[in-house]
């Protein structure tokens, strides 16, 4: 081995004259040294100050924050590398000058969209953190996060282009005035957006968890997201709508919040009853609704005041004088029960009309609030008292209205009903 060393001599002797004879091998050489620390500064940033400030920060009380605010910092490391290349780029010998130049604004351009990046990310982490405080619904941030997101990114291209080109971007900021038209023209749904997103918050017109009705856009459903170009609403068959922000501005919807708010939902729904069986009430069917609790008080001070009434005009009679009527009895009954029932919200309005009489009947409408804004209990408090009403109407001698259908037309066309139908004297 010891005769060999004058050989081994020889060939560093030999390597030495070349590199100080060959300008590439100085280049080659010098850019290795310079990818090696390179690799030495990733490995460091990562493996070492990384993991120190992960661990840092798995100690603290927010452990999802920290989490967040870890893939940050990852994503920052990524700049210590790409500052040493631009650095010592300029270290290596018998480059060309436009090389170096290309490398350093590469790295640049690195680097801006690598702080672009985290910052975004650290948007979205305030963003989280926003959503989590009781009014976040009622003053989502989401939309003006976005906006934040796009003027970084704009920006961001703006300082890549610029060095990429190695000019100023105040350079290119000048010349985006004769671009103006095309930028609105191009950005015009977005600054509708934020217009639109910045009414819906300031008048509080649409949060998260509303239920709201676009019937033009088949939406019937509840906001799950309000982001700066769409919101999103889940209907109630779970498909997802989705509507552009500024939609909500330019066309009219109905939002259910201040059903949901009060407490109550209104009922307002129809007996048709058949004008045919409306009649006046003599003595017997009066003593016989009497046995009605909740008609005893009304029947009592009606005939008080009929008697009174007709005993001041000395009227007498159906023709001249006052009389009981069954719809007129059956509509005090009907109010009188849904005061008697304990989901029905006593202190909102409670009505039972009479609407103008049509080819369809006389119209009795209930006007009334559940005390429950819940879907399934208020359709079973509705159910439930329209077929209480339905049922007992037959023991005030009324009829509902209904269309002939198969079975009337079957009884019609028997012989005996054929004959009274074409001969109603004969009843």
């Amino acid at each position: 081995m010891i005769t060999n060393l004058p050989v081994a001599n020889d060939s560093i002797a030999t390597l030495a004259r070349a590199y100080v004879r060959e300008p590439w091998m100085q280049s080659g050489l010098a850019l290795l040294l310079l990818a090696a620390f390179a690799w030495i500064a990733n490995w460091v940033a990562k493996r070492i100050v990384l993991r120190l400030l992960l661990r840092l920060l798995s100690h603290l009380p927010f452990h999802v924050e920290a989490q967040h605010i870890g893939a940050i910092v990852a994503r920052l490391s990524n700049i210590v590398p790409a500052l040493v290349v631009q650095v010592g780029i300029s270290a290596v010998p018998h480059l060309p000058a436009e090389i170096v130049s290309l490398i350093q604004s590469l790295c640049t351009a690195f680097i801006i969209l690598t702080m672009a990046i985290a910052m975004a990310g650290l948007l979205a982490l305030l963003n989280d953190l926003y959503q989590r405080r009781p009014d976040a619904a009622n003053r989502p941030i989401k939309g003006y996060v976005q906006l934040a997101k796009l003027l970084v990114y704009a920006a961001a291209a703006i300082l890549i282009i610029a060095a990429l080109i190695d000019q100023s971007p105040l350079l290119l900021l000048s010349g985006l005035g004769a671009m103006a038209a095309v930028l609105m023209l191009v950005f015009k749904d977005t600054i509708l957006s934020l217009v639109a997103s910045v009414q819906i918050g300031s008048n509080d017109m649409v949060r998260v968890g509303d239920w709201i009705e676009m019937p033009q856009f088949n939406a019937d459903g509840d906001v799950i997201d309000i982001a700066l170009h769409t919101v999103k609403i889940q209907n109630f068959d779970k498909t997802i709508t989705t509507v552009p922000t500024h939609r909500l501005i330019s066309e009219s919807f109905r939002n259910w919040r201040g059903m949901a708010e009060s407490g109550g939902r209104r009922i307002m729904r129809s007996l048709m009853i058949d004008q045919n069986s409306v009649r006046f009430l003599d003595a017997g069917d009066v003593e016989s609704m009497a046995r009605f609790r909740l008609l005893r008080t009304y029947l009592v001070a009606k005939r008080q005041e009929i008697e009174q009434w007709n005993a001041e005009h000395e009227a007498s009679g159906a023709i001249n004088g006052r009389q009981l009527t069954n719809i007129g009895t059956f509509r005090a009954y009907v109010l009188a029960y849904l005061q008697s029932r304990a989901d029905i919200a006593q202190d909102k309005t409670l009505l039972v009309r009479q609407l103008a009489p049509s080819e369809n009947g006389v119209p009795l409408e209930i006007y009334a609030f559940v005390n429950s804004t819940a879907w399934a209990e208020y359709e079973g408090v509705q159910a439930d008292i329209f077929d209480h009403l339905i049922a007992i109407l037959p023991e005030f001698g009324l009829r509902l209205f209904q269309r002939p259908a198969g079975a009337d037309l079957a009884g019609l066309a028997a012989p005996g009903n054929r004959e009274a139908a074409l001969c109603p004297a004969v009843r």
